[in-house]
């Protein structure tokens, strides 16, 4: 039995933006005001579900041009695509971006995770909420992490129409947030992407060596600072000579697990099924991690060329590049990245003149911290609620659409790039021996120079604070985000490596680094943790669904009452915690309580 939403009609604003991005219906099977005579067949049928992939596509595109999705308007798009509206209902109520009940045209996305929260989001929201009240025509909405960390706190005004208009406010205060929600033309600019690089120019960097040197509008400069000279390698040492390139340097992936690049992309290119995908995972929503967003908008070339290397390695002629929801600005800069990229031969059917097909389509994310996860976003790409899938098989055996793919972060495919350059055995010998090459860290909270730092592997948390000019009273430091863990203030001697970390009892994930001084309330902080894990739980499986709200449960309870009264809640914490650890079908449920846990012994949280 399906779900059905009656004799609901999209109105002409609805009808127009789904028609935009599929064209006129064909037939009255399809919406078209034409005779019933043509309901007495069915056609297109096939066609339209072979683009069940645009349904996220097609719901950006009402929730854009509208601010909401009415039942009409999601009747309309199912009808365009042969989607169940119950399959379809279930998909756009899974995204925190998007609305299916009525809401005023402009959302004011106010950040209230990690960094914000210690920066004074409480105070930015009742402000904000007490001057955009009701009647204002603006809908104001706590939201986890923007990533804008290092210009903590944040907001994202939304304005729908066509087009739909945007402004960033970071960092926020009440008047600066109201006027970028009345009035998202008037705002101030963002500042660029370099003043989020306290290291923009020095020499020796790897990553962030055109950040704030180069145009990122211009595809000529890019190319005047060493652009392209990698993909030109590429195609001198051939796919199996790239692979072997990346292998030997022990480039591992930047996004947490640290798998080795090379051996992915071998077990990818070596697959018998096609087509093969490639996808880029720039879905940054981990709390405290704003990396890729900055090498998006202030080196988008160097993200295109990096996919265009990874696609011709494994055997992939296209490319998806999986854009997070909140990061207007990167998908402006991306857009017309790719656009100059394919004017230019860089990419389409002869890339280079080399007889290679490549191209690049960016689909974006609509606000689930659970679609950083592969599968779960493989099957976001698709039209599908973006839960995880269970492994195997592995993504390199069917991943999207059922094909052979590969995915990496924006991090890991930029580092392909001086690789090639520089070499495989120049790249493995910065660092150490397991984890070679650069770092980018994600540095923000107490400290003077919030940013992001290019350092090698190797370096100890201390040299990153001292760098970033680490706020006298340290009492704790973050890493790896919220499904990481803290260490004290006594333990910056730790090595910034993959397995220094580990054996430290924590981990360094994407690398996040999060100072808080004594002013902030910890236990209020791993609370709003605990909200943030109950929020982004998919809900899939019982470990993790029920796990993250008992969590959330007993913290509460612990925050209201400490000592001898709170030890029974402790004991309940360890308990949820080991079972989402050893139970939940993805990373999520599996880290949820990590941060706690650590709070709890290392730091003698609720002591």
């Amino acid at each position: 039995m399906d779900l059905h939403f009656g004799d609901s009609k999209p109105t002409d604003d609805e009808r127009a933006a789904v028609d935009a991005l599929l064209g006129p219906p064909e037939s009255s099977w399809e919406g078209a005001d034409r005779s019933d005579a043509d309901l007495r067949w069915a056609r297109g049928g096939r066609e339209a579900r072979d683009r069940r992939d645009l349904l996220l596509p097609g719901l950006h595109a009402i929730n854009d041009r509208v601010g909401w999705i009415s039942d009409g308007a999601l009747d309309y798009l199912c009808r365009r695509l042969t989607v169940p509206p119950a399959e379809a209902y279930g998909v756009a109520t899974f995204y925190a971006m998007f609305s299916v009940k009525p809401r005023p045209a402009t959302v004011l996305h106010v950040c209230t995770d990690l960094a914000c929260a210690a920066a004074g989001a409480p105070e930015l929201c009742a402000g904000v909420e007490e001057r955009l009240g009701p009647g204002s025509g603006v809908a104001v909405e706590r939201s986890p992490c923007l990533g804008l960390c290092e210009r903590a706190p944040a907001t994202l005004a939304i304005r729908a129409g066509d087009p739909v208009r945007t402004a960033v406010s970071a960092p926020a205060t009440v008047e600066r947030a109201v006027l970028a929600a009345s009035a998202p033309d008037s705002a101030p600019e963002e500042p660029p992407a370099a003043l989020a690089v306290p290291q923009a120019g020095q020499e020796g960097l790897m990553l962030l060596h055109r950040v704030g040197v180069v145009d990122p509008a211009s595809l000529d400069d890019y190319r005047a600072h060493g652009g392209y000279t990698a993909l030109r390698r590429a195609f001198e040492l051939g796919p199996a000579g790239v692979i072997r390139e990346v292998t030997d340097s022990g480039l591992a992936g930047r996004g947490g697990a640290a798998f080795p690049t090379g051996r992915k992309w071998q077990a990818t290119a070596s697959q018998p099924d096609h087509p093969h995908y490639l996808v880029c995972n720039a879905d940054e929503s981990e709390p405290g991690t704003f990396k890729d967003r900055v090498l998006m908008e202030g080196d988008p070339y160097a993200l295109v060329e990096a996919m265009t290397i990874a696609g011709y390695a494994t055997g992939a002629h296209k490319g998806y590049l999986y854009l997070r929801g909140e990061y207007p600005r990167a998908l402006h800069v991306l857009e017309h990245a790719i656009g100059q990229a394919r004017a230019r031969g860089l990419l389409g059917d002869d890339v280079l003149g080399q007889g290679y097909a490549f191209d690049i389509e960016i689909r974006r994310g609509a606000g689930a911290y659970i679609c950083g996860e592969e599968t779960a976003l493989f099957n976001s790409i698709e039209g599908y609620r973006g839960e995880p899938r269970s492994k195997p098989p592995f993504p390199v055996e069917k991943g999207l659409f059922g094909k052979p793919t590969v995915e990496n972060n924006v991090e890991t495919l930029v580092n392909v790039l001086p690789v090639l350059t520089r070499g495989a055995p120049a790249y493995a010998a910065i660092g150490t021996g397991r984890s070679t090459g650069p770092k980018l860290f994600c540095v923000s909270g107490s400290v003077e120079r919030p940013g992001v730092y290019e350092l090698p592997f190797g370096a100890t948390l201390g040299d990153l604070l001292a760098l970033a000019g680490v706020r006298h009273g340290l009492r704790a430091v973050l890493l790896g985000g919220a499904a990481g863990g803290f260490v004290r203030a006594d333990e910056l001697d730790i090595p910034l490596t993959f397995e220094g970390t580990r054996e430290a009892g924590t981990t360094l994930g994407s690398g996040v680094v999060m100072a808080f001084d004594d002013s902030v309330p910890l236990p209020r902080l791993l609370l709003r943790i605990a909200e943030f894990f109950r929020d982004e739980s998919c809900g899939q499986c019982v470990p993790c669904r029920v796990g993250t709200v008992r969590q959330e449960e007993a913290l509460h309870r612990i925050v209201e009452r400490t000592g001898a009264a709170a030890a029974g809640d402790i004991a309940l914490l360890r308990e949820v915690g080991r079972a989402m650890r050893d139970a939940s079908i993805c990373g999520l449920g599996q880290t949820a309580w990590n941060a706690v846990e650590s709070a709890i012994d290392r730091l003698g949280a609720y002591e």
